[in-house]
């Protein structure tokens, strides 16, 4: 379990294909504190630690992963948005966040507003309706805010701080991001359904 909150960036060392897995090399200021089997989510995604070797840790993404998340398309030096795992006892500063990526979106547009940014995304999937206005929505990992949504299309205003400490910086127009939606409305939502 996580809560959105980036904890540091990583980057990408190194990546290999084993079968249909994909096995990444990454560097972080934390890799000394970690252990072999511990989760980390990277760009939203949970991930196991397999290996560590001083400043680098290795984890694997299976075929499932690579196919709903923006993971396929990882090179070396790209930098990812990690957290570790929620602690009990831990304050929860975002929202629940699982760690498991339900689709993928577009970025439509990254609008200046002299002081933040307001990112605009159209979901690859449809989101049937796990968007709402002032909803919590989980982007590359990171806890936000819906601003607006309409079908597949929602927008969320950045603040400096999340686009100096997220790699929000780096998405352009047409980039690809990982979404979570809220853990909460897809239990209702599932509930809805079956009753």
């Amino acid at each position: 379990m996580f809560t959105g909150i980036i904890e540091s960036f990583g980057e990408i060392v190194s990546t290999k294909a084993h079968g249909s897995n994909l096995e990444l090399c990454i560097r972080c200021d934390f890799t000394k504190e970690l252990q072999v089997d511990q989760s980390i989510a990277h760009n939203g995604i949970c991930l196991t630690v397999t290996e560590i070797t001083d400043d680098t840790y290795r984890v694997q993404a299976i075929e499932e992963t690579l196919k709903r998340t923006n993971l396929g398309q990882a090179k070396t030096g790209d930098r990812v948005n990690l957290e570790r795992c929620l602690a009990i006892g831990d304050r929860l500063d975002g929202h629940f966040v699982q760690g498991h990526v339900d689709t993928t979106a577009t970025c439509l547009s990254v609008e200046d507003r002299d002081g933040s940014w307001l990112f605009r995304f159209e979901c690859n999937d449809d989101p049937g309706g796990l968007i709402i206005p002032k909803g919590s929505i989980t982007v590359n990992g990171i806890s936000l805010t819906v601003v607006e949504t309409n079908d597949r299309q929602f927008s969320v205003a950045i603040i400096p701080y999340t686009f100096d400490h997220t790699n929000l910086s780096h998405v352009k127009q047409g980039g690809l991001v990982n979404i979570e939606f809220d853990l909460i409305g897809k239990y209702l939502r599932n509930f809805s359904a079956n009753k």
